[in-house]
């Protein structure tokens, strides 16, 4: 009886991650100054080595290996151990020496510092696990402590959180979630009193907090006799253990069982007396933490691409190698062309995200006009929710293309998805970040984007490029018509349900303008068309989604009335 052997598809491999990336080193020679991108250049060439290499391998290796809870040593003593595995240790080194946070702290670049630290973050954060989540937790706290002004907490904590040396390093959290909600922070239940001796303490719980394995914390409690809302809350910073490695009084009820994100061990923790510091003054925690929320959504907005880009890498690889119908998939025509949306979709939101970064260091460097400060502040909660909803829907595509292999788990892809669903949930859901875009563009902010994109629109030579701008800026007069045909009839409830499209609407039409006016350097300066069959292929996608429905029918659908 012959043998019959059977076949087995190769897998899907990686290279250099910075060298095989087109758009990120086109963006770069374009926004740098020569002489700083041969700075960093070698540091980027490292990361996207490991990334594509050591990293990528030993998060395939280490799939199966989750945090696990220890509530109690073999004597009964309560001791919450948070075991992670080695890889999630050794990326917490990795992260400290490579200075994924020190990067931007600092740092000789100036404006471009930020540039530099979320490249390497981009490289970084597909092969890790998504220890970027405490990362840009500890970036968030570091930018929150100098903001304040509190030089007790920036001496004491600073210099941890932006550590070269991992011995020395720390990580933060940002316990904010409680089972009330996480987006109405105000209904928080924790609240802090004073003792005797003048320490505030901290009692509630925690219903959701990241990185508990983190050194300290910054969280929102309520001074006992403050009133209720976001006004009363409180700012505060928490060391999670005391001298003998202990837990400040802080219990671990259980780890969370997530969609995603599995290898980051997010607990439920009850703060029983936990001693705190107030990192301002007694009230307006919510606003104070804001700067927090800034950048954490700007490290949320860079997870995505970088997950789009991880996913496109990925099925190019295993396009050349897949065969089907007497050819690879890469030279079938219908394949080419579903790759090619997804390649555009990527490019649009990489150019949005990197954008909003190269404002972020211009403030920080102290060079932004107050213009760029404001678009800043109204695009944090845009190129959150838009990125977040594209990398979703990317990574949905991106396992279709490997068909049944991409719904097995141990090819490593369905992880893709999951991880990526949970970008445009944290840190402000679509929704909420939708109504938070609506205070700001009534507030000046529209003006400033479309400002913006005719700025972009004004540097096209090439027609076809010319079209594409002409439709981002066709689409931001849609909203500006319709927020005004609104607001002269009183229909502000119309507004918010439109919430939604208006902010993505804007999103995608910036992006449009961004992606085509990189088109048109790259035409002018690198001859490479790809960048512009880009902006044009995202052109003839939906940009506008500006329209109102009758609410009647709205709530009739909403609630099946």
């Amino acid at each position: 009886m012959p043998t019959v052997q059977p076949f087995n598809q190769p897998a899907p491999c990686l290279g250099n991650q910075y060298l095989e990336d087109r758009v990120l080193k086109s963006y770069l020679r374009r926004a740098l100054p020569a002489a700083i991108l041969a700075e960093i250049e070698p540091s980027l060439h490292e990361m996207g080595e490991l990334s594509g290499g050591e990293f990528f391998r030993l998060q395939h290796e280490y799939r199966l290996y989750e945090p696990q809870h220890i509530p109690f040593d073999a004597w009964g003593n309560r001791i919450d151990h948070v075991e992670v595995s080695p890889f999630w240790k050794y990326s917490e080194r990795l992260a400290a020496e490579k200075g994924i946070v020190a990067a931007s702290y600092n740092s000789p670049l100036g404006e471009f510092a930020r540039i530099h630290q979320f490249a390497l973050a981009y490289l970084f954060h597909p092969s890790t696990d998504v220890f970027t989540c405490p990362l840009a937790m500890t970036d968030g706290a570091a930018r929150t402590l100098l903001r304040s002004g509190n030089k007790t907490l920036i001496d004491r904590a600073v210099p941890h959180l932006t550590s070269r040396n991992a011995d020395e390093f720390w990580t933060s959290g940002q316990w904010m979630t409680e089972s009330t909600g996480g987006s109405d922070v105000g209904l928080t239940e924790t609240v802090a009193e004073q003792d005797a001796s003048g320490t505030w303490r901290l009692y509630g719980r925690k219903w959701f907090t990241s990185a508990v394995t983190a050194q300290m914390a910054l969280t929102l409690a309520r001074p006992i006799g403050n009133p209720e809302g976001g006004d009363g809350l409180a700012l505060f910073y928490v060391e999670l253990r005391d001298d003998a490695g202990c837990l400040n009084n802080i219990t671990v009820q259980r780890l969370k069982e997530k969609l995603g994100t599995k290898k980051l061990p997010t607990a439920e923790l009850v703060l029983n007396g936990t001693p705190a510091h107030l990192v301002y003054d007694t009230q307006n925690g919510v606003r104070n933490i804001v700067p927090m929320l800034h950048i954490t959504r700007t490290w949320n907005s860079i997870c995505a691409i970088s997950f789009m880009r991880r996913g496109l890498a990925l099925a190019r690889d295993y396009a050349t190698k897949r065969k089907a119908f007497g050819d690879t998939l890469s030279r079938k025509p219908l394949h080419a062309d579903t790759l090619a949306t997804l390649q555009a979709e990527f490019e649009a939101a990489f150019h949005l995200v990197f954008f909003a970064v190269s404002l972020l260091g211009k403030e920080e460097a102290g060079i932004a006009t107050d213009e760029e400060r404001k678009l800043f502040r109204t695009l944090s909660s845009i190129v959150k929710l838009t990125s977040g909803k594209q990398g979703v829907g990317v990574a949905s595509e991106v396992l279709e293309c490997f068909g049944g292999a991409g719904y097995v788990e141990d090819t490593g892809l369905p992880m893709l998805l999951r991880d990526s669903q949970v970008l445009s949930i944290w840190e402000g859901t679509t929704n909420v970040l939708s109504l938070d875009t609506l205070k700001s563009i009534t507030g000046g902010g529209l003006r400033l984007i479309h400002d913006q994109i005719r700025r972009s629109n004004a540097t096209f030579t090439d027609e076809r490029l010319q079209e594409c701008g002409r439709k981002a800026e066709s689409a931001v007069q849609n909203v500006l018509y319709f927020l005004e045909e609104s607001s002269s009839s009183g229909a502000s409830a119309r507004v918010e349900a439109s919430a939604r499209r208006i902010a993505m609407t804007l999103g995608r039409s910036l992006s449009l303008a961004l992606l085509a006016e990189h088109a048109e350097w790259s035409l002018r300066e690198e001859g490479d068309v790809r960048a512009r069959a880009a902006a044009c292929r995202f052109a003839a996608s939906t940009i506008d989604l500006v329209q109102s429905f009758e609410l009647d029918e709205t709530f009739a659908l909403a609630n099946d009335e």
